[in-house]
């Protein structure tokens, strides 16, 4: 199982690698939009509706994510989705105490379009900026989803929230945040930038992406699934991976805007 994770994991880096550095922006900003119409898809298997509102789910999530791939937005609009995006996930962090709760289909609806629309502008946003700031926002997440793992299997004890995700430790989540750390450290040493600069921001992203993991685990078990895919073997689908992603981009795209970001142009 290991094995066809990591084999899984390397192959869609490439794949990554390759769409963000070798297509052309057009094209990367089409496979990107691509994805997270995969990601509405496999949400729309929550609303516990039928083929037609996952149809209609997956249409609404287009309507919303499509002025952002055909005009160019100014910061002042796309700084007010991150901030909706912010409230929102501190509002999910908050929920995530009173587990499990009923979840009424038209919330599934709006928590869906809340954490996917949101995603989508930020990570289009990082992209433009440069593919490296993109790379560097996923690399937070990655970080402190490898830290988490490593530490969670050689020091976990106590559990993190055993109801939503019995794997999860306290132990591993401190893993993460150290993972984060050391990278941004690395970076600082080969960027022009004051470690003290970005650090807080990054452990800040760090910790809002594993509130987005909880809460897609949340409505996948409202929905009594596993998993929200099978597109990845051994991993899932694309929301199973991204769900930390989903939560961390605008907090990241927001943070660059407060810092001004010049350091990663």
């Amino acid at each position: 199982m290991l094995k066809q994770r990591i084999i899984t994991a390397i192959t869609a880096a490439l794949l990554l690698f390759a769409v963000l550095f070798l297509l052309p922006e057009y094209a990367a900003r089409a496979v990107i939009a691509l994805l997270f119409m995969i990601a509405a898809w496999e949400w729309s298997g929550f609303l516990g509706t039928g083929q037609n509102g996952r149809y209609l789910f997956t249409a609404l999530v287009a309507i919303l994510i499509l002025p952002s791939l055909v005009f160019e937005q100014p910061f002042a609009v796309t700084r007010t989705v991150f901030q909706i995006a912010l409230v929102w996930w501190v509002l999910a962090f908050a929920w995530l105490f009173f587990y499990p709760t009923a979840i009424a289909r038209p919330i599934r609806w709006f928590c869906g379009l809340l954490v996917i629309a949101p995603a989508y502008v930020a990570v289009d946003w990082l992209y433009q900026i440069s593919a490296w700031t993109l790379l560097f926002a996923l690399a937070i997440v990655w970080a402190a989803d490898i830290g988490a793992y490593f530490a969670g299997k050689s020091f976990g004890r106590v559990k993190l929230a055993p109801q939503i995700s019995p794997g999860k430790t306290w132990e591993g989540a401190i893993g993460g945040l150290f993972a984060v750390a050391i990278l941004i450290s690395v970076e600082s040493y080969f960027l022009d930038f004051e470690t003290a600069t970005l650090l807080p921001l990054c452990l800040a992203v760090a910790v809002i992406s594993v509130v987005g993991d909880l809460t897609v685990s949340v409505f996948k078990r409202t929905a009594g699934l596993k998993d929200s895919g099978s597109l990845f073997p051994g991993h899932g689908g694309f929301l199973d991976r991204a769900d930390g992603v989903m939560a961390a981009t605008p907090l990241f795209a927001l943070g660059l805007g407060w810092l001004d970001g010049g350091f990663l142009l």
